[in-house]
């Protein structure tokens, strides 16, 4: 078996709030491979949040190491981890995070500009999967003119485009109906067929039960780790 994509070791994540401090993660260990579709449940303050900003390169863990792509990130500088972000990470939120006066494609191409490609290919990468995604008949359109569903397509299509070694999602389905929901799942179960690494976390056992394998925490801990069928 190949190296794993994702390593978390004895990771642990304090905060100091004022005179309290809060052990958000308490010495969670996993592996994830490439190619694995993974939920991360548990219940309120069991410290889901913590984990994905640390998956997503968005803050340090406290101690532990965290090894993505066979590179050991748990202690790099923010313009490092702005880079790790930006070149191996791609985000999908519940409530999509789009930029209201752009258009589905220029949505998509943010995160190119920031990378600097030249805005012809980066104009035709974004269009290849608006279309992958369905959106083939809504490029022009601007977010307020599209659905809950389609808007989420394009945050797929938007995390997809650098083609990232994981995509991480949080609660992808949480403000969609359950018809566009199922959607959304059937092109995340696409595109793990496809080799995808997703990471999603969802409180929803209905929605954890189209990934392969569900990590649960509590109290900061990791509580079970079982893989099943998708």
């Amino acid at each position: 078996m190949s190296a794993p994509i994702v390593q978390f070791s004895d990771v642990r994540k304090t905060y100091e709030i004022g005179p309290v401090t809060v052990n958000a993660l308490r010495g969670v260990s996993f592996d994830i491979q490439a190619g694995d579709y993974v939920s991360i449940m548990g219940p309120s303050g069991c410290g889901k949040s913590t984990l994905l900003n640390l998956l997503g390169c968005l803050d340090r863990p406290s101690s532990g190491r965290y090894f993505l792509g066979g590179e050991d990130v748990s202690g790099l500088e923010d313009d490092a981890l702005s880079t790790v972000r930006g070149a191996r990470l791609g985000f999908i939120f519940q409530s999509y995070n789009l930029i209201q006066q752009l258009t589905v494609v220029e949505n998509i191409e943010v995160p190119l500009y920031y990378q600097g490609w030249p805005e012809g290919q980066s104009r035709g990468r974004a269009q290849e999967l608006a279309v992958k995604v369905g959106l083939s008949e809504r490029l022009q359109h601007k977010p307020f003119e599209l659905s809950g569903g389609q808007q989420q397509r394009v945050a797929i299509a938007r995390a997809l485009v650098n083609d990232p070694l994981i995509i991480l999602a949080d609660e992808p389905t949480g403000n969609l109906d359950s018809a566009a929901g199922i959607e959304i799942l059937k092109i995340f179960a696409e595109l793990n067929r496809q080799g995808k690494t997703l990471i999603m976390v969802t409180h929803d056992q209905n929605v954890a039960e189209h990934s392969s394998r569900t990590i649960r925490l509590r109290d900061g801990q990791v509580e079970s780790d079982v893989r099943r069928e998708a």
